[in-house]
């Protein structure tokens, strides 16, 4: 039952801030009892149920195009399939490490980033997203996220997006990266099947009114609410790595 009310607030809020759901799972499971690999693994199989769900209701609404994602998809998919040796290879110690140093630098680019700029985003060369997608899909896998975390303060800081369209691109992004993260760590014998379609379906829910709050929620407000939820995050980490 713990499991299912967490799939169901996770579902939420990645629904809502168009995150895989794995800088919340993560934490959470670990204090739960669950080893960092054991709860990346989870972590994983949830985000294939919460991007696919809630990038067809994304879509639906018209907040991103297919094609513009493609690029940045692709080369994710493709640096997530080195997640599962990457694992492997690092102590869970350092994984914990990478993981404050993933969602502090997530929180300094959306903090410095405006809420949104005049006039359209610029026209991204598909080589420079693929190149991107594919170095974040080998880190952020590696520690249980799908990687919109950081591909969406990419988008906002770097390039000029608009936050709600980059924020749906990068749940966009999480497919690819959380399926080929999945087979990779399936391999590895890094997946925890049955607790992990668990907190999957349960989530569907959470994902479903998530997004209907973030369709309606305006964008200053939108860009407040990422920023308190990356400091929870934070505090839950820095508790985990140093007490």
């Amino acid at each position: 039952m713990e499991l299912i009310f967490v799939g169901i607030l996770v579902g939420f809020l990645s629904g809502f801030f168009g995150i895989g759901g794995g800088t919340i799972l993560v934490p959470i499971l670990m204090y739960l009892g669950f080893d960092i690999k054991e709860a990346v693994g989870i972590s994983v199989t949830q985000m294939v149920f919460s991007s696919l769900f809630g990038s067809y209701l994304n879509f639906k609404k018209q907040l991103f195009k297919i094609h513009e994602g493609l690029a940045l998809g692709v080369g994710g998919f493709l640096g997530a399939l080195g997640s599962g040796w990457f694992v492997s290879v690092v102590p869970s110690r350092v994984l914990e490490w990478m993981f404050l140093g993933f969602v502090l630098f997530a929180m300094y680019r959306f903090f410095k980033a405006p809420v949104s700029y005049e006039g359209a985003s610029k026209d991204l060369p598909a080589p420079l997203l693929f190149g991107v997608g594919l170095v974040i899909g080998l880190f952020a896998i590696s520690i249980g996220v799908g990687g919109s975390i950081l591909v969406t303060p990419i988008l906002v800081g770097f390039f000029h997006m608009d936050v709600k369209k980059a924020a749906s691109m990068g749940l966009f992004f999480v497919i690819f990266s959380s399926i080929s993260g999945f087979v990779s760590l399936s391999l590895f014998g890094h997946i925890d099947y049955w607790h992990g379609f668990l907190v999957g379906v349960s989530s569907l829910a959470g994902v479903y009114f998530g997004i209907k709050l973030a369709h309606r929620t305006d964008r200053k407000r939108f860009k407040k609410a990422l920023i308190v939820i990356y400091s929870i995050i934070l505090l839950l980490v820095i508790k985990k790595v140093f007490f």
